[in-house]
């Protein structure tokens, strides 16, 4: 693993994004943040993140998936490899939120977010992001955020637990092709909720109930409606209310 420390950036996932043309910039690459001031979440939302308690990270993967309707088994190859590490730490009650929040009981302790290119000469270049509440205890104004240190009431060393996740990942990247179909039920049955009666939301903000089946093969969720079809969503059709 090649590791860059950084005081202060506006975006980890920017900052390796501009670097990873160089030749030296390898897979594996992990770039780190102290402080972050213009991270990303999902859909543009913004990552809010104290200075130095959380772990703020990029790392690159270049050409490992090859097809592009493939790409959403990143997203459930790096979930796992975190859930993997923190259950190391035994951290309760873990699961992923449809598509990558990581979860402890009903409160968020992460977010991935991972941004794939399609280079000229047909190879994928996917940076994955991750922030990853770890030891900030203070979350005003988000009542559904929480961090590590508040949930197991210990301090984490972030150095340790980076090196964790990275070798998690490393290690369902070699094993991807063997195990996928077990990655995809371990996916599957960490999802948030799933088998639950929950509302939603869709995009025109009209509230209906459904029960989480799934995730399809491109990565929508599978919801259970009340007429006993089944429907799938893309992340900006759909939002889960709880």
């Amino acid at each position: 693993m090649k590791l860059i420390k950084l005081d202060a950036i506006d975006s980890t996932n920017d900052f390796l994004k501009g670097i990873s043309v160089h030749p030296e910039t390898v897979n594996f690459t992990v770039v780190t943040a102290e402080m972050q001031t213009r991270g990303k979440g999902q859909m543009g939302q913004k990552w809010e993140s104290e200075a130095g308690r959380n772990l703020i990270m990029s790392v690159l993967l270049k050409d490992v998936f090859k097809d592009i309707n493939e790409l959403f088994h990143l997203n459930i190859v790096f979930s796992l490899a975190v859930i993997d590490a923190l259950e190391s730490y035994r951290v309760p009650e873990l699961s992923i939120k449809w598509p990558n929040d990581i979860m402890s009981y009903n409160k968020k302790i992460g977010g991935i977010l991972i941004e794939n290119s399609i280079k000229s000469d047909g190879s994928i270049e996917s940076i994955i992001g991750l922030g990853l509440n770890v030891n900030q205890n203070n979350f005003i104004d988000l009542p559904k955020a929480t961090s590590l240190s508040l949930v197991c009431e210990v301090e984490f060393d972030r150095d340790l637990l980076l090196q964790l996740i990275i070798d998690k990942f490393k290690q369902k990247i070699v094993y991807w092709k063997e195990k996928e179909f077990q990655f995809w039920k371990d996916y599957t049955h960490l999802l948030f909720k799933k088998g639950i009666p929950m509302p939603f939301a869709d995009e025109k903000e009209s509230y209906f109930m459904g029960i989480i089946q799934g995730v399809s093969d491109i990565g929508k969720l599978q919801v259970l409606l009340e007429d006993d079809t089944i429907a799938e969503f893309d992340i900006k059709e759909i939002q889960m209310l709880y």
